[in-house]
């Protein structure tokens, strides 16, 4: 079982053009994207980070072993600080895989927690 943090608005940014046109939407296709994939990774828990605060139609997307949460604050990378926390409340799980390409974010990171770039990531999830 591996758990996996993704960054949400990293992995929008890398994978849906014009995403900032409409946050929401781009937001609740993602989740819907990351929703398929997690149904091929039953074994896994999936926690996908958002900045800002919670959007009904994405929230209500959740479910199984997909966690969606919300940073609660649109504040320059605020969804990173949510993930920071979250790492350090997981990490006794070895198999803890964080998917983003902010270099930022990647530095706050204890050693040994896996990454994964958010393009590579957003290519195993198919059209979104």
């Amino acid at each position: 079982m591996t758990t996996w943090l993704i960054d949400g608005n990293n992995v929008m940014g890398a994978v849906l053009r014009g995403w900032w046109n409409d946050r929401p939407a781009a937001a609740a296709r993602l989740t819907a994207a990351v929703a398929r994939w997690c149904i091929e990774h039953p074994d896994d828990e999936v926690v996908l980070v958002f900045d800002g605060r919670p959007h009904d139609e994405v929230a209500q997307l959740a479910g199984g072993n997909l966690r969606v949460v919300f940073a609660g604050s649109s504040a320059r990378d605020a969804a990173d600080h949510r993930i920071v926390e979250l790492v350090e409340g997981l990490f006794v799980d070895p198999d803890l895989t964080v998917v983003t390409s902010d270099r930022g974010l990647i530095a706050r990171l204890p050693p040994g927690v896996d990454v994964v770039g958010s393009g590579t990531y957003g290519r195993t999830l198919g059209s979104v």
